[in-house]
Formats: structure tokens, C-alpha cells, sequence
């Protein structure tokens, strides 16, 4: 963690970013050096034998994440693995199952793209396109926190994000910074859709990060798509000031605290941008931005994002507050290091006991273009 830290304040942003004045101020940047080349392979079933297993890049409750090389190509994927066992325990079948529906769906500039995934006796395994930047959580420990250009650059493409899974009936529901990659270029990435799910009219279930829960998850009320509106508002205010408006070890406390609403801002953040975290982190969803009657216009249109060309940040044209210095399209220097000690994946037990269960799950997994 502390070599993370120290890479990420190696360089200053007034050294390496350029960052323009206003979102209005579109700069056309040049193509990646690490454009993919999946295009050039035909379409085929992939397994583990595949892939060349490297370092681990991420941890979660029934699974790890692993940066992997695909052995026909050379080009570096991240390699997703949750174990069916702890599936099964932690009743998160649902979940994968959405995640996997979802992510054949989508197709977005700022959502991390699925190649392919497959599964064996002992593990379900996902592969997406790796962003070599790392969380913009280990970009904000580092900075402390964002000033009000750099947390409106973010903001502006969540924003877009959020706006085309809506479109699509698809409410996220896990927004953090620990969910947001930055690639090559220093555009956000959106990742884990475990808990994503399309949504045509409401929903009830008890899920996500418990800073980020809006206040209608928490009281089992129905919700719909105003509970990504408000992740918004707290990931607006942790960016400016550098931690969450609610924070408590104690789940219970922390949910009596969001249900209480109280909370109070820095002296250093201004005050259109308090402004508009009320109005998202507003309880009541007659009053919520985003849940009105402009729905995300009135976001879009809030003084905060004053001057912001919107069709510039959609198609990339403005110039990220940070651009990562990575080495090559494989660079891991920017993602904590984490014990690699975990059973060997090519050691299978001898019978699937859950085919059953993953087989109408994982019976079509086919092969994504990036």
C-alpha cells in the first residue's frame, strides 16, 4: 500500500495533467497505445489452460481477481474467479446470474467490457479488459482529497454511465471508489456488476456497500433507479472531502445514521457543490435529482457542472485530471499487492457437485469483442 501511495505522489497533478480550466474545453487526445487486438481471433470457447495466471489485483467475500495473459495473443485481461462452494454459501447465485446477463448487454466507453467465461468442477471464472490505472479510491487516499474540478471530471462520467444503464432498465447499485478503474488515458472504467440488475419497475433486495445504501434499501421500502442517484451524492462527497457523509464501524449505527440524515461538510467545499449533494442524498425520492421529472438533466443542469459540454465527456474529449504512467498494458504498479495464497485453480475435485445448479447459468457463455 505505502509503494502505492508513494507512485501515485511521484507525480504532481500540475506536472502530468494538463487539466483544462473547464469541462468545456475539449482536447482531442490520440489513440491507445494498447488498442486490443482480440478483433484479428475468431470466435472460440476459452479455458482456465488458456491463460497465463499472474499476480492477484483484487480480493472479494468468495473470490479473487487476477491479472491473466491470454497465451494465443499476449494480451493481459483481468481474470474474475469466485469459487461455487462459497457462491452457494454466501446465496450470491442470483447475483452472478445477473452479472453475467448484464454485462453480455452492455457495451459502454466507461464500463469495463466482458472477453469471455467459463467454468470448471471447483470455479466460475469471468475475463474482462484489465485498465492498468488502478482504483480511483487509491488515486483519492493519495490526494487526500479531490479539488472541485478533479471530483467534477469523475462525477460528469459517472453521470454518463448512469445514464446508459438506466437507459437500458439496469440500476447499478454498488457505486464506490473502489469500483471505478482509470485506464491508460485516465477515463473511469466501471467494474463489478454483481450486484447490478435490470429493473423495469421496482425492486426490494437488501444489497451493496453499506456507506453508499440510500435510505429506501435500508427500510426494505421498493426502490428503483433514484438508489444510484444518491450512491452519486456520497461519492460527490467522499471525492471533495476525503471520506463518506455517514461512517460508522457498527452497521446498525451507521443505518440509524443514514436514515437520521444528518451530516455536515468541510469548510473547503463550496457551496453549489454542497447544494447538490442535498439534493441527491434527499430522502425523500419526490424531491431526489434524478428521480424528478427532468430526471438526469436537472443533475446535468445544476450549477455545479456550470460550463460542462456533456457530448464532450461522452465521447472522451476532455483531457482526466491524472493520467497513470503505466509501463506497459500490464502494468500492475498502480493496484495494492495482496498474499498469493490461494489453492491452485488446475487442482479440480473430482466431481461437480453444483453442475446443477451453474449449468443453465454457464451452459452459453460465449466469446465478446472488446
Amino acid at each position: 500500500m505505502d509503494n502505492l501511495t508513494e507512485k501515485l505522489n511521484q507525480t504532481s497533478l500540475d506536472e502530468s495533467l494538463s487539466f483544462p480550466q473547464s469541462l468545456s474545453q475539449p482536447s482531442l487526445q490520440p489513440p491507445s497505445p494498447y488498442s486490443s487486438i482480440v478483433e484479428e481471433f475468431p470466435k472460440f470457447q476459452y479455458e482456465l489452460d488458456d491463460f497465463i495466471i499472474l499476480q492477484t489485483i483484487g480480493m472479494g467475500s468468495f473470490g479473487r481477481v487476477h491479472l491473466a495473459r491470454l497465451k494465443a495473443n499476449g494480451e493481459y485481461y483481468a481474470l474474475k474467479v469466485m469459487k461455487k462452494e462459497d457462491i452457494i454459501q454466501y446465496k450470491q447465485v442470483e447475483h452472478i446470474l445477473n452479472e453475467k446477463h448484464i454485462l453480455e448487454e452492455i457495451n459502454h466507453p466507461f464500463i469495463i467490457n466482458m472477453f469471455c467465461g467459463f467454468q470448471d468442477n471447483s470455479n466460475i471464472y469471468i475475463v474482462t479488459d484489465f485498465s492498468c490505472g488502478g482504483e480511483l479510491f487509491s488515486f483519492l487516499r493519495a490526494q487526500k482529497y479531490f479539488t472541485n474540478d478533479i471530483a467534477k471530471f469523475y462525477a460528469a462520467e459517472v453521470i454518463v454511465v448512469f445514464e446508459y444503464l438506466h437507459s437500458k432498465n439496469i440500476i447499478y447499485r454498488d457505486l464506490k471508489p473502489e469500483n471505478i478503474l482509470l485506464d491508460e488515458t485516465g477515463h473511469i472504467r466501471l467494474i463489478d456488476f454483481g450486484f447490478a440488475k435490470h429493473v423495469t419497475d421496482v425492486t426490494y433486495t437488501l444489497c451493496g456497500t453499506p456507506d453508499y445504501l440510500a435510505p429506501e434499501i435500508i427500510q426494505s421500502k421498493p426502490y428503483s433507479q433514484a438508489v444510484d442517484w444518491y450512491a452519486l451524492g456520497v461519492l460527490i462527497y467522499e471525492m471533495l472531502a476525503g471520506y463518506p457523509p455517514f461512517y460508522k464501524e457498527d452497521h446498525v449505527e451507521l443505518y440509524q445514521q443514514i436514515l437520521e440524515g444528518k451530516y455536515s461538510f468541510p469548510a473547503h467545499i463550496s457551496h453549489t457543490a454542497c447544494d447538490l449533494i442535498r439534493k441527491l442524498l434527499q430522502p425523500d425520492l419526490s424531491k431526489r435529482y434524478g428521480n424528478l421529472k427532468g430526471g438526469v438533466d436537472d443533475i446535468k443542469n445544476h450549477k455545479w457542472f456550470a460550463g460542462v459540454n456533456w457530448e464532450h465527456v461522452e465521447n472522451k474529449l476532455i483531457i482526466p485530471p491524472y493520467i497513470p504512467r503505466c509501463r506497459y498494458n500490464g502494468d500492475t504498479s498502480y493496484f495494492d499487492q495482496y498474499p498469493e495464497d490461494y489453492e491452485p485453480y488446475d487442482i479440480q475435485k473430482e466431481e461437480d457437485i453444483y453442475a446443477d445448479v451453474f449449468k443453465v447459468i454457464f451452459n452459453f457463455f460465449f466469446f465478446f469483442f472488446l
